[in-house]
């Protein structure tokens, strides 16, 4: 179990956001108790599980809107959680926020390139856990506007449907995934700076790694099947390729 104090939040009323059914993966009681209590008070309904694998069965039954998920949990690590989440096909689009005493770069990064939306290091004031639960509800609720269809070099995404395909082989993205192909296809040949990149797919204001950012384009790449349509702009960041060689 992760020893960890978090603030709650103060008893000033706020505007509840839209109502979410947000799922609590997380061994530490107290800690539970805390974000049950805030959570309730913005209007989301809460489930709550102890350890891993039932994290994992009632994120598959129920279908929540966003998951917390710790990482030192009993039964089935958070990171193998996610994996599983990310694999399937009925859950590979929940928003997941990992929320973890492990604060080194290496576990921040491993938690993106597993397809975290988010990552919270404890201790951490419950305010700070809501402003990133409404901006990925911000941009989770941005997807199911009606906008066209992107396409670029055998590239293209259709945001209505959430989905992107690659010389029509359809793509298994990730959340944070889709929307950074996105940013990089709307505006083919433009340099993107690190920091650009993970303002459009994670959201500004975001505590983040740089490096972060290049796991989520080696991966990318990878399941675009080739390396060259995204290409590295030394001293700068990223862009998409803006003509076939």
């Amino acid at each position: 179990m992760e020893g960890t104090m978090v603030a709650a939040a103060s008893n000033t009323s706020t505007t509840p956001t839209p109502r979410l059914r947000i799922l609590i993966i997380e061994d530490e009681r107290g800690l539970t108790d805390v974000l049950e209590y805030n959570l309730k008070r913005e209007g989301h309904e809460t489930i709550v599980a102890h350890d891993g694998q039932e994290g994992l069965r009632k994120a598959q039954t129920l279908l929540p809107d966003l998951i917390l998920l710790d990482i030192m949990l009993p039964c089935l690590s958070g990171f193998d959680v996610c994996r599983e989440l990310r694999g399937s096909e009925r859950t590979r689009d929940i928003p997941i926020i990992i929320i973890s005493a492990k604060a080194e770069e290496t576990d921040q990064i491993v938690g993106f390139s597993l397809g975290a939306d988010d990552y919270v290091t404890k201790p951490f004031h419950v305010k700070v856990l809501l402003q990133r639960i409404k901006a990925i509800q911000r941009r989770t609720e941005g997807i199911a506007d009606p906008v066209d269809v992107v396409e670029h070099l055998g590239v293209r995404i259709d945001r209505v449907r959430h989905r992107a395909y690659a010389e029509g082989r359809e793509l298994e993205l990730t959340p944070t995934e889709f929307r950074l192909l996105e940013c990089l296809l709307r505006q083919p040949g433009r340099a993107f700076t690190r920091h650009q990149l993970m303002d459009a797919a994670i959201g500004e204001g975001a505590i983040v790694l740089e490096r972060t950012i290049d796991v989520h384009i080696k991966t990318l790449r990878k399941k675009l099947g080739t390396s060259d349509l995204i290409e590295t702009v030394r001293g700068v960041g990223y862009r998409f390729r803006e003509t076939r060689e």
